[in-house]
């Protein structure tokens, strides 16, 4: 059974007995523990609003927390997903550089053949014309002194 203070203030108690109580001191006394009780209630109401409020603002705390590890995780995601993607970027502009390293230098291996080739047509067309020259010139030598009579 629940006692409140306005059960303690209306207590009565039967008729006074020989020696028995005063009626007084029991009323002055059942006030002191009605205001007594009234004041335990009262910051037992306090501490239970008190409590609740706390609750409230543990629950809060805790959703937000959730929420901040969730973005974390979240940024840690997306901050992973960064990292693979300039991976596989950097790979592809290496692979592209690598490629177009092996084209230029295939080109100037081209090139280098096709200059090694033109000297080699302009070292003949040399000699030849050295030979033609020589030819040319015993002819007139042979002309000016007069050995054509061979």
């Amino acid at each position: 059974m629940k006692i409140t203070p306005i059960d303690i203030q209306q207590q009565q108690f039967k008729g006074k007995m020989f020696n028995g109580l005063d009626p007084d001191d029991v009323d002055a006394f059942l006030q002191t523990i009605a205001g007594e009780m009234e004041n335990l209630v009262r910051e037992n109401n306090e501490l239970k609003e008190r409590q609740s409020r706390h609750n409230r603002e543990m629950a809060e705390v805790s959703e937000k927390e959730k929420d901040l590890r969730e973005a974390m995780l979240g940024a840690h995601r997306v901050i992973e997903e960064m990292k693979n993607n300039a991976q596989k970027e950097a790979s592809l502009i290496v692979g592209e550089a690598e490629l177009k390293a092996e084209r230029i230098v295939a080109d100037s291996e081209r090139h280098l053949g096709e200059l090694k080739a033109r000297i080699e047509d302009i070292r003949r067309q040399k000699i030849q014309f050295e030979i033609s020259l020589k030819s040319l010139l015993d002819s007139h030598a042979r002309m000016i002194t007069g050995d054509d009579q061979a």
